[in-house]
């Protein structure tokens, strides 16, 4: 038996344009006490080859006509099939999106009991590369998959799954104007002028969801305004709050309660949806995930707070799907109240609510942007995915 495991450097988590390192250790355990006495030759595993590929899939629900275009072309050697010994996606559901040129890491390896061998892969993700998505109508999916054969061996497969993360709008060579570089300067070093596209894409993130620029609206429906509210920032961050404010004096509708829902709007290329006799909205998927709900009778001004999950993909656009994000209000107005008055009592004065009040509710949705959140997790131990499997 030879132990094969697969430790990822520097964490789960990737960017497009970036480096992705996987060490790779195979490894023969030592032998009972029982069967010291035979000799190595006679215990020595021989691995005839191992080779390692990363790939995406594409997975859609039965209404949607998935384009040809995205998918990786026969003509592409690097693409697992039937013609090849090492298939990494050959019974796996879905599409491939991305595949990179497979590497092989050795061939014909001996291992005694108690050797192991560690060999280091690296490969770096295309620009163009889609980020990791779990939705209802459209998913893609990571993985880095190790194959293996011993002699005489079925062939056996180590995948380890990984996250890729998109900035939403980043174009090549985007600069950070308001940035300056304090470190001390070097004529004689060039190196200190090329800073890496990941650097540049996390500079160019933090520039933009530090920037607080509080933005007022006044919710209004037919019969006046019924709110002012105030968002401190359009932009965040994964596992930010979205904080603001409601300001409910000055109002000509009085606003009875009130409900924010996070959302996140998944919309299918229409092109690509199947063709039905009935009208639907097959394209469409909305998904609210924290919302706060808020009774604010008689109240002047009231607050938001929403967290926005570490789980959840921030925006993005491919030819296949649209992905955006908002909150969704919900106002529960009143047209006309009866019985509400004020009585004296022997403590003081006593408000006595309404006993009948008619109410209209409308609703409101405001687009933000959410942007992923990398951590910085190369140097915790613990943080690091390691997989191992026995063949």
């Amino acid at each position: 038996m030879i132990e094969v495991s697969a430790k990822l450097i520097g964490g789960p988590i990737f960017m497009p344009g970036s480096k992705i390192g996987c060490c790779i250790t195979f490894t023969h355990p030592p032998l009972p006490s029982d069967s010291r006495s035979q000799s190595n030759s006679d215990v020595l595993e021989n691995l005839a080859w191992a080779s390692v590929q990363i790939n995406c899939l594409c997975l859609t629900n039965d209404n949607i006509n998935f384009p040809s275009v995205m998918c990786v072309t026969k003509d592409e050697k690097y693409l697992g099939n039937s013609e090849t010994s090492f298939a990494p996606c050959l019974t796996d559901n879905g599409h491939v999106v991305l595949s990179t040129k497979p590497k092989i890491l050795f061939c014909d390896v001996g291992l005694s009991p108690g050797e192991n061998k560690s060999y280091l892969y690296s490969d770096t993700l295309p620009n163009d590369a889609p980020p990791s998505y779990k939705g209802h109508l459209v998913k893609y999916a990571y993985k880095i998959t190790v194959g293996m054969q011993r002699l005489n061996s079925p062939i056996k497969l180590l995948r380890v799954p990984i996250r890729v993360v998109v900035i939403h709008g980043l174009t090549e060579g985007v600069t950070c104007e308001n940035s300056i570089d304090l470190s001390p300067s070097n004529p004689f070093l060039d190196s200190q002028y090329k800073h890496e596209e990941c650097d540049m894409a996390l500079q160019m993130l933090q520039n933009i969801t530090a920037k607080r620029s509080p933005n007022f609206y006044n919710i209004t429906n037919s019969r006046g305004k019924v709110a002012r509210f105030c968002l401190f920032k359009q932009a965040y961050r994964l596992g930010e709050d979205i904080v603001g404010t409601f300001d409910f004096e000055q109002t000509d509708v009085s606003c009875i309660e009130f409900t924010v829902s996070l959302q996140c709007e998944e919309a299918v290329n229409k092109d690509f949806v199947a063709v039905s006799p009935r009208p639907r909205k097959d394209n469409v998927s909305i998904v609210s995930y924290n919302t706060q709900h808020q009774f604010c009778a008689n109240t002047l001004k009231s607050f938001l707070q929403l967290a926005i999950p570490l789980n959840v993909t921030p925006a993005f656009s491919t030819l296949l799907v649209c992905v955006k994000w908002r909150l969704h209000f919900e106002f529960v107005t009143s047209t006309k109240t009866s019985g509400e008055r004020l009585v004296e009592t022997k403590e003081g004065t006593c408000w006595t609510g309404p006993e009948h009040v008619d109410i209209e509710t409308m609703v409101w949705d405001l687009p933000i942007q959410i942007y992923p959140s990398v951590p910085s997790i190369a140097n915790d131990p613990h943080a690091q995915t390691r997989i191992t499997i026995a063949i």
